[in-house]
């Protein structure tokens, strides 16, 4: 697999400053992109800051490497860039130079999925580091643990196996979730095995909880009045479990039989979960204390979103409208008041994509491969700046990573390092 390196990317980056808005860029010590959806899996990207503008032309390329098939987009700590990808009959997991694209390790697993709806056969889930651990979930089950400095397998299950899966339409794809030493999974197994937790370091079962199939959601963990939840959308529920044992707190039914999904993550605000899907799902708000819930509202029309997870500023939510079969064009961008519930602005005519958040900016990838800067104003829609940064996908989303002033994306052919800083 060929790489070439375009450019390195420039020495200095932005004084770290929280939500603060960048003017300059001096220095910084910027955050890591560990997970699907940013350290907190809720979009956001933690001590980034980014100057106000990326420049004439749009982010400039630092490097670019060559990829082979499926969704995962990657994960990001220090220097270590974790991609995760699928070639002829291997799943293969490559730790990358975040300076330069060059592999630093590689570890490859035998894969013979074939597709269902999707013709693409690669993974789908994002790749997990912990302290010193990178954990990946292919598409036919196989849980691993790796070493995050060697690449070398410290422990592997084979989900399928050990807990009889489902069939689904996409293959396997919910990314587990980290609470202390518990690793959380999306299992989708029969008889009690719909979430299983394992332990990270020996990935021996600690707990198994539920009777439901899996979704292409992923779980969050939360504390919500100091107590911790492990909150996950399944095939036909949205469950709060305890992490520490699996124990069942609430659930609500959040699913619809027939060719469905549910793909976004649950969105966390305070006590109050989030959830959203499309096929004629629409919008479920609950509230949450330490172990019950009631159903504030549900709503078929405000939002219905395939697999994009909002971003919440307070009571407010940015989302993408639509589905990602509906073809180009059909998506819309719609900011929501919670407490209405109501719609407070939409732009509509954007090809569907995903969501992630910086200081006060959302960026909008979207499928056709622009990238729009939009500021997170709950008034009006208000477009920053936009780019072209990749080829267009028609296959699956990609979800981008943001760390240390670099975007890395992903189309089906190439994964791209671009530099926020000018």
């Amino acid at each position: 697999m060929s790489r070439q390196i375009i450019q390195r990317l420039p020495l200095l980056f932005g004084l770290v400053l929280g939500l603060a808005e960048a003017t300059t860029a001096s220095s910084s010590h910027a955050g890591d992109w560990p997970q699907i959806l940013g350290p907190h899996r809720n979009g956001f990207a933690a001590n980034e800051t980014i100057p106000n503008s990326w420049g004439p032309g749009g982010p400039k390329e630092v490097w670019k490497v060559e990829v082979g098939s499926g969704f995962a987009g990657v994960a990001v700590k220090s220097n270590h860039v974790i991609l995760f990808h699928r070639i002829d009959e291997e799943e293969i997991v490559e730790c990358l130079n975040a300076d330069t694209g060059v592999r630093i390790w590689k570890h490859t697993s035998a894969c013979s999925y074939a597709g269902g709806v999707s013709s693409d056969t690669g993974p789908r889930c994002v790749p997990l580091i912990s302290e010193t651990q990178v954990i990946t979930l292919g598409v036919e089950g196989l849980l691993q643990c790796l070493d995050l400095a060697s690449g070398q397998l410290i422990w592997k299950k084979d989900l399928d196996q050990d807990y009889s899966l489902r069939d689904s339409y996409f293959g396997v794809g919910s990314t587990p979730a980290l609470w202390k030493n518990v690793l959380i999974v999306n299992v989708g197994g029969r008889g009690t095995s719909g979430i299983v937790g394992f332990d990270i370091k020996t990935g021996n079962e600690l707990w198994k909880s539920i009777d439901d199939a899996a979704s292409y959601s992923s779980p969050v963990v939360t504390s919500i009045h100091g107590e911790d939840h492990a909150i996950a959308v399944t095939r036909m529920n949205v469950v709060s479990l305890d992490p520490k044992n699996g124990k069942e707190r609430f659930r609500f039914p959040f699913g619809k039989r027939g060719p469905t999904v549910n793909g976004a993550t649950p969105v966390v605000m305070e006590e109050r979960i989030f959830l959203t899907s499309s096929y004629g799902l629409g919008s479920l708000l609950v509230t949450a204390n330490k172990s019950e819930a009631s159903e504030t509202w549900r709503e078929p029309n405000l939002l219905a979103s395939q697999y994009a997870t909002p971003i919440a500023f307070g009571n407010h939510l940015f989302a993408v409208e639509g589905r990602q079969d509906a073809g180009a064009g059909s998506a819309s961008l719609k900011c929501i008041d919670t407490a209405g519930p109501e719609v407070v602005w939409e732009e509509s005519g954007f090809d569907y994509g995903t969501l992630i958040a910086v200081q006060n900016d959302l960026f909008f990838l979207t499928c056709g491969g622009d990238l729009l800067r939009i500021r997170a104003n709950v008034n009006k829609f208000e477009l920053i700046e936009k780019a072209h940064v990749l080829n267009r996908t028609d296959s699956g989303y990609r979800l981008p990573a943001l760390a240390a002033g670099r975007l890395y994306v992903r189309d089906d052919n190439s994964l791209k390092a671009l530099s926020l800083i000018p």
